[in-house]
């Protein structure tokens, strides 16, 4: 079964210490102040480094591609990494944090990032340095998958709210990395490999809080066994809202596989996923071979992804609102097909115009993280919608940037692999208006 938790699953993320620790849900998670204080800054430092990974390597592609020898299809290759380790990855951290706990595993990976990150300059050749890459998107992977639930676990109330909090982080540190990384590495007279690895000091910041939340559990929460209260009670904020919603009912659940929320789900975010890292591995040099200079490029693709900062304040509360997100699925993907076409016809004498539509076209990926939230009524169902979409999402993204790779060394060109982008945010938007129907789901399994 994909990423499916046993009864228990998470159930021991820092629940409160007792009954009377437990507080009504809606204005801040249960437990004492400090905590509640300290995961939220946790959880923005933790997203301010689930990206430059991805967004610092983009704009120095060619000079990395130089030195190390690679050809477009193995660069292609490389921009597929981490659709790769997020897939494989993230469907392991359901079953890491039913044994550690989500705190300990988000803290690990972090600890991964961090060394992944440190050792990529050091890479000799493309096996190492995709090796260390992988490191760093292992940790990434798994704090990925559990980071909508831990939202819905402490803010059960605020999904919406702190679900933007937590994507206006990732898409600063998106913007930051993939706008800072060749100017420094310039103004620093450095090489590629110094402009990458100072991005491992973040990491290790983002480490220190969740240095705290892991070591921060309680010893009567969450025990095996443990059932929760049904129907209006899930959700509450204690410990056995990661169980299942009646005794016995993790025996009668249906195979996630069976349902159709789950499947629309995934496909819509595989697509978006495939157009983001298309957008963070190839656009720079799509805007380079246009006649960007190196600078500007990475300028450019820090405006695509700084538009998610705005954006990711006001989409996931609207989101929450509405009974169908399929309206603003749709809008996004016009901004995007937009986008794409501006690109095709006129690359540089339009780019700040294409960025900023791509830009609004990229902020599908809070929508998909607020629709994760809203598309289960309890704790353990996000856990595993959030499994599934996320590692069979991932798999489907993986053959995108591969394509591109291949499409602009077979052709010479960014007509096909741009024609090929567009021709994505189609079947993205079906699904997405599919995923964003009103039913939840436990409705169906």
């Amino acid at each position: 079964m994909v990423g499916m938790p046993a009864h228990d699953d998470l159930a021991t993320l820092d629940a409160p210490a007792s009954p009377s620790a437990t507080r009504e849900p809606g204005s801040r998670p249960t437990g004492s102040p400090w905590r509640g204080r300290l995961l939220v800054v946790g959880i923005l430092l933790a997203a301010l480094n689930l990206r430059p990974a991805v967004t610092s390597l983009g704009p120095l592609l060619e000079e990395v591609r130089a030195d190390l020898g690679m050809s477009g299809t193995v660069a292609g290759l490389l921009t597929s990494v981490p659709a790769v380790c997020f897939a494989l990855f993230g469907l392991t951290a359901p079953r890491l944090a039913r044994r550690w706990g989500p705190g300990a595993v988000v803290c690990a990976g972090l600890a991964a990032v961090t060394a992944g990150l440190a050792l990529r300059p050091f890479a000799g050749g493309t096996p190492a340095f995709v090796g260390a890459s992988a490191l760093a998107l292992a940790g990434i992977a798994v704090s990925n998958v559990l980071m909508p639930v831990i939202v819905k676990r402490w803010f059960p109330h605020r999904v919406g709210a702190m679900t933007g909090l937590y994507s206006m982080g990732l898409s600063l540190g998106t913007a930051t990395a993939a706008a800072a990384t060749v100017p420094m590495t310039r103004a620093l007279d450095v090489s590629w490999r110094a402009g990458l690895g100072v991005w491992a000091l973040l990491a290790a910041i983002a480490l220190v809080p969740w240095l705290f939340l892991a070591r921060d559990r309680t010893k009567d929460a969450g025990k095996a066994g443990e059932e929760p209260r049904s129907g209006a009670d899930s959700g509450t904020g204690s410990g056995k809202d990661f169980g299942t919603d009646e005794p016995g009912a993790a025996g009668r659940a249906r195979p996630i596989t069976r349902s159709p929320i789950a499947w629309s789900m995934a496909v819509f975010f595989g697509l978006q996923a495939t157009a983001a890292y298309i957008t963070m591995g190839w656009m720079p040099q799509i805007f380079r071979d246009a006649g960007v200079s190196a600078s500007t490029a990475g300028v450019l693709l820090a405006v695509i992804m700084a538009m998610g900062v705005p954006l990711s304040f006001v989409l996931p509360p609207i989101a929450a609102r509405l009974r169908h997100q399929g309206v603003l699925v749709v809008i996004l993907g016009v901004f995007g097909l937009s986008g794409y076409a501006g690109l095709y016809l006129a690359p540089a004498e339009g780019a700040w115009l294409w960025a900023l539509l791509l830009g609004v076209a990229n902020c599908t990926f809070p929508l998909a993280l607020t629709m994760l939230g809203m598309r289960a009524r309890t704790s353990a169902g996000v856990v595993r919608l959030s499994a599934f979409t996320q590692g069979t999402g991932y798999l489907l993204s993986i053959p995108g940037p591969l394509l591109v790779g291949a499409l602009y060394q077979h052709s010479g060109g960014w007509g096909q692999p741009i024609a090929f982008m567009a021709a994505l945010m189609v079947p993205q938007i079906v699904a997405g208006v599919f995923a964003g129907r009103n039913r939840t789901l436990e409705d169906e399994i």
